[in-house]
């Protein structure tokens, strides 16, 4: 739907929201026992916190609804001129394609999305960190590695420098099943990552670097004990150029193979069970023992987002990570995306001006990559997520920034780029779930945090994935998928404060080596996704 000719946003009034400030506001409205939900005193819709059915009076709003209102949906607190912008946590989610009168509901069909001038106001809401003293602290059983980083799994990993590779890692790993590996207990499994490209793809060029960045990221990664990096010997992604241009070192716990030189497929898989089988006890000396929680390094991710999950599950994981940087954590969020139109509340956490200009530099460029390729960057979020009560991108990145918390942005990333500042930090990617994770992992994380209104089944390797559910109906119905529950924030029984504090000791746990719910059904060996950059020729 096109915004009407007439629409404007004024830029002092389109970026009315904070994180903090939203936060406060969503907690205050799900304390009353209401069934519907006022986000702050300014907004001019409701969200329904239940269905609500055609006809029903809620006399403490003075509404009669006009329509059936699904859960996690919104219905209009006054009357909204066409035009005049439709505001959620304060924040501008669109405008009125036409007249909207009190008790309405609000969906895509009467909302526009128009562009609005957004200042990014660089730092204005930086607040310093409560760092906690060290020797206070959480921790968590963890493994340390010779050169000091620290594993939250221990995997061995095969990765195919090109997709005509995957094959033979395939059947590597699949050689070695949980009773060829009952002798390594210290061992969580041994995992192929197969992919796609690595030749008839220009060289050099952001796309290849891109490529060998991811696949140097996973191969260096602390939560592999070993890796096999398998080519087939005629591709653009050589194995040599690889290993020379990522600085990796093989040894015995790096090992590599070019299936035309080792002589042909079944040699080259004969080859690589034997390397894997060389580094398994190397990879089994591994004890766990307590290590700071500064340690964790979290990539934060939400996928089939409803209208529940910027209310409960977004704040709830923002508050944990609030946590986690006060014990001196890293929170990775990432999705360029899906912050389109909130991109402020980021901005205005920046630690300087460049920091936060790096963030505006990565949204430029989507803008740019989106029309030079005839794509969507600021338009129709799926199905799903219409579904679950989300207009637009610009509602659904209300919610997924919340993820991040309030903490300062302390630096912008690359895809796949290594994370070396502590805190809060975002990392381009795109909204696409399995590239986001692998970006992420590539670029440090050892943990997951995912978010999920609609129920995504999702894991991950070598880190692993906890889900969050953000309504109670779903957990319920998927509970065998989910980890935590965070509708208990909208069912009222939990503050998002406390629901924080409970998803912060999930992590800890995780990261300690209890398995999560996605790990329990063998996902994770299929996500491997590098971003697809470039143009294949």
């Amino acid at each position: 739907m096109t915004a009407p000719s007439d629409s404007t946003v004024s830029a002092a009034g389109a970026a009315g929201a904070t994180t903090s400030g939203a936060v406060a506001a969503a907690q205050a409205a799900i304390a009353s026992a209401s069934p519907l939900l006022r986000l702050h005193r300014d907004d001019n819709v409701l969200i329904a916190r239940q269905v609500l059915t055609l006809g029903q009076e809620l006399p403490e709003f003075g509404l009669r609804l006009k329509a059936q209102l699904p859960a996690g949906h919104k219905i209009a607190a006054r009357r909204i001129a066409q035009g005049e912008p439709i505001r959620k946590y304060n924040a501008v989610i669109g405008v009125a394609a036409r007249d909207i009168e009190p008790g309405d509901y609000v969906h895509a069909h009467n909302i526009a999305l128009v562009e609005f001038d957004r200042d990014p106001a660089f730092g204005a809401d930086v607040k310093p960190v409560d760092y906690l003293p060290e020797d206070q602290r959480a921790t968590f059983m963890g493994i340390v590695r010779a050169d000091g980083r620290v594993a939250t799994r221990n995997f061995i990993g095969i990765l195919a420098s090109v997709n005509c590779s995957s094959t033979a890692i395939n059947r590597i790993a699949e050689h070695f099943t949980p009773e060829r590996l009952k002798d390594y207990p210290n061992v969580d499994g041994v995992v192929a990552f197969a992919q796609t490209t690595g030749c008839g793809m220009s060289s050099p060029s952001p796309h290849f670097d891109l490529l060998r960045r991811t696949i140097a990221g996973y191969a260096k990664h602390p939560n592999l004990g070993g890796a096999l990096i398998v080519g087939l010997g005629c591709e653009r992604n050589q194995v040599a150029g690889l290993v020379e241009s990522q600085h990796l070192v093989p040894g015995e716990t790096l090992r590599t193979l070019v299936m035309q030189d080792t002589g042909g497929t079944r040699a080259t898989i004969e080859a690589g069970i034997r390397a894997v089988e060389a580094m398994l006890p190397l990879a089994n000396r591994v004890t766990r023992q307590p290590v700071s929680a500064a340690h964790l390094k979290i990539g934060l991710e939400c996928g089939g987002s409803d209208g529940f999950s910027g209310i409960g599950a977004n704040p709830a994981l923002g508050a944990a990570m609030d946590i986690l940087v006060r014990h001196g954590g890293t929170a990775i969020l990432s999705e360029t995306p899906e912050i389109h139109g909130v991109e402020y509340m980021l901005t205005r956490r920046a630690v300087s001006p460049e920091v936060g200009q790096k963030l505006l530099d990565r949204l430029a460029w989507w803008e740019d990559y989106t029309r030079g390729h005839n794509g969507q960057f600021n338009g129709v979020v799926g199905p799903g997520n219409q579904a679950g009560g989300l207009a637009n991108i610009f509602e659904k990145s209300l919610g997924s920034a919340m993820k991040g918390g309030t903490t300062p942005l302390q630096q912008v990333y690359e895809y796949a780029e290594p994370i070396d500042e502590a805190g809060f930090v975002f990392m381009d990617s795109p909204g696409y779930d399995p590239v986001a994770v692998t970006g992420q992992i590539a670029s440090g994380a050892n943990l997951i945090c995912f978010t999920t209104g609609r129920g995504s089944m999702f894991g991950s390797k070598p880190a692993p994935t906890i889900k969050l559910a953000s309504n109670t109906p779903m957990f319920t119905r998927l509970e065998e998928d989910m980890d935590i529950n965070c509708g208990q924030v909208i069912d009222g029984t939990l503050t998002i404060e406390e629901m924080g504090q409970q998803i912060f000791e999930h992590i800890l746990r995780a990261a300690s080596g209890e398995s999560t719910k996605s790990e329990l059904l063998g996902l994770g060996d299929h996500e491997f996704v590098p971003w697809h950059l470039g143009i294949v020729s």
